[in-house]
């Protein structure tokens, strides 16, 4: 079926973890949360300017959003008419939030245009509470999250032309891959299942998966027409 609403392009969408909301974020200043069995909109959260990433949280209880605005917002499903969680990003220079994504029940990562991805408490009693912040060379064009068998959580990220590998456990960058892409207006990469490559493209047609101890190439895959904006693993590989 197709979702029918929006008045701008989607710049993201994602299902709840049991697929049954659809959350949309658009140019047109709005973020819409589907019903994803019948396509009909549920709720409609107007912003004050283009919404480049929404997540849901695990319980499916919230929704994270940002965009150009630099303000992390969190909405309450089970309340969609209380006024959302509003945290604007710590920096003197205004800056777009390009991802976010729930790390657990209570922490949003919210990544920046500046090359910064804080980790924020949205339960803190003060209304969003910073705990920490990873930094990479240039802003950041896609993150995903993922628990490795015996690594643990590790974050990609993709910005610039590298991919970083960060130990969320232990606070840590664990790999720095220079690739021969950029991701500097589109792009982005994703860990295998097992922790052991990952996948990448971006400025160029094809589409490459790397070792993710050494960075080298292994394969790469040739058929699109135009730039990679956007790739994932299944879950099972």
């Amino acid at each position: 079926g197709t979702f029918v609403g929006h008045k701008g392009a989607v710049w993201s969408c994602k299902l709840d973890p049991l697929g049954l909301l659809a959350g949309t974020a658009s140019g047109d200043f709005s973020v819409r949360v589907w019903d994803a069995i019948t396509g009909a909109t549920l709720f409609t959260f107007q912003h004050k300017h283009i919404v480049k990433t929404v997540d849901f949280s695990m319980d499916s209880k919230r929704l994270a959003t940002g965009g150009h605005e630099g303000i992390l917002r969190v909405y309450d499903l089970q309340q969609p008419n209380k006024d959302p969680m509003m945290i604007p990003q710590p920096t003197e220079k205004k800056i777009h939030i390009t991802k976010c994504l729930w790390l657990d029940k209570s922490s949003v990562l919210a990544a920046g245009s500046d090359g910064a991805i804080r980790f924020w408490d949205v339960d803190a009693p003060d209304g969003g509470k910073l705990l920490r912040t990873f930094t990479v060379g240039a802003e950041v064009r896609d993150m995903e999250l993922k628990n490795v068998p015996g690594r643990g959580t590790i974050l990609t990220v993709a910005s610039g032309d590298k991919v970083y590998c960060f130990d969320v456990d232990k606070n840590e960058l664990t790999k720095e891959h220079k690739l021969p892409i950029h991701f500097r207006e589109e792009g982005g990469a994703s860990l295998h299942p097992s922790g052991t490559k990952f996948i990448a493209g971006g400025s160029d047609l094809w589409v490459r998966v790397f070792d993710f101890e050494s960075g080298r190439e292994i394969e790469c895959h040739k058929g699109h027409h135009g730039p990679v904006r956007c790739l994932r693993y299944a879950p099972d590989g």
